[in-house]
């Protein structure tokens, strides 16, 4: 059994880490488990814990996916929140409103579905998570902080491939294995 999802890998440029350290610094006083950098991806579809007997039909399935897309530019930029303001669970970059990664994303849910994985009930909505929590101590606080950021420019990034993961849980944190890479448009 692999704990497996497919994703986008996203390079932070100078810009992106520039925002990602200033929210950081200003929410400083509350626990949040902070994303690495090295780590940051777009999730387009978690597996979960998968037998290796399923790989197979995983990897078709990608593999169809990112066939139907050509590779294409998107811009990150804005910061937000899953969860309510006063009970925020995920802080997350998002995806200036593009039909690409829309479209690559609900492909991937398409193919995955047929292969025997059910699409979960919410819609493919693009972000990267940066952080986790379970409780906010200075809610106002973190509301501003949130708000300073809403509308940041983050970068512009160029998609060629979904990747295959395998989340590994490591004492010293969670580590992501690149499985196998599916590119774009082939």
């Amino acid at each position: 059994m692999k704990r497996l999802f497919a994703a986008i890998k996203v390079i932070p440029d100078e810009n992106f880490l520039k925002s990602y350290e200033s929210l950081r610094h200003a929410l400083q006083l509350e626990k949040i488990s902070w994303v690495k950098p090295e780590n940051f991806h777009m999730t387009l579809k978690f597996l979960g814990k998968t037998p290796d007997e399923k790989l197979p039909a995983i990897q078709t399935a990608l593999q169809k996916a990112a066939s139907q897309t050509p590779p294409f530019s998107m811009n990150m930029e804005g910061t937000g929140i899953f969860g309510s303001s006063y009970n925020p669970r995920v802080i997350w970059f998002g995806v200036n409103d593009d039909i690409a990664i829309r479209m690559l994303g609900e492909a991937v849910l398409n193919e995955l579905h047929t292969a025997g994985f059910p699409r979960d009930r919410q819609n493919f909505v693009p972000h990267l998570t940066i952080g986790r929590m379970k409780k906010i101590e200075h809610k106002k606080m973190f509301q501003e902080a949130i708000a300073v950021h809403r509308h940041d420019f983050l970068q512009e990034i160029t998609v060629e491939k979904i990747i295959l993961y395998e989340s590994l849980l490591k004492p010293a944190g969670v580590v992501y294995r690149s499985i196998t890479e599916f590119p774009l448009g082939k």
